[in-house]
């Protein structure tokens, strides 16, 4: 649910953390230009927790999450809950505990959509629409996430773009020599 605790839920002694990650978020973020100067920054809007689903399945993930600590598994190890603390209990608080720390994982995908449709941003190559001579290579162009990690999904992407780059060069080089 979120990469860094904040202070107040730091320990000097040995713990463990489970956390909730919804691998099917509904909510949407985007990302715009600001103006049409390069220097600009983009604004990217990340839109956690619009999709009120996807607040639901976090508190629901935290009371799963809490069945576990409590199992007899945990008996010898368990302590103290810190976050969001025993305090938290009604759904109420919950979504007050998640709206706070929930954050990304370091995996959006989807700003430079892949396809055909009107939404997409680059081709089936790869080749950014309206753009000559550009291509994404990265995990935006997934038009969704991945229900796992995207790093095989990436390399896989960037080794498919070199088949792709290498291949279009193989046919320039043809043409020129056929041209000569």
């Amino acid at each position: 649910m979120h990469n860094s605790l904040p202070p107040a839920y730091m320990r000097e002694v040995p713990g463990f953390t489970i956390g909730a990650c919804l691998m099917r978020p509904e909510s949407r973020g985007y990302v715009s230009l600001r103006s049409a100067s390069p220097n600009d920054s983009p604004v990217i809007q990340m839109n956690y927790l619009q999709s009120q689903s996807d607040l639901q399945k976090f508190v629901a993930g935290i009371k799963i999450i809490r069945e576990l600590f409590h199992s007899k598994a945990f008996d010898n190890i368990r302590d103290e809950e810190i976050a969001p603390g025993a305090n938290a209990s009604s759904d109420e608080a919950l979504k007050a505990y998640v709206r706070e720390a929930c954050d990304t994982t370091h995996h959006p995908v989807g700003t430079c959509k892949m396809g055909t449709d009107s939404l997409a941003v680059v081709d089936p190559q790869l080749r950014v629409h309206g753009v000559e001579g550009l291509r994404v290579v990265d995990a935006s162009i997934m038009p969704t996430i991945t229900t796992g990690n995207t790093n095989a999904p990436t390399i896989m992407i960037g080794e498919k773009a070199a088949d792709l780059i290498k291949s279009a060069n193989n046919v320039r080089e043809e043409l020129l020599i056929r041209n000569s």
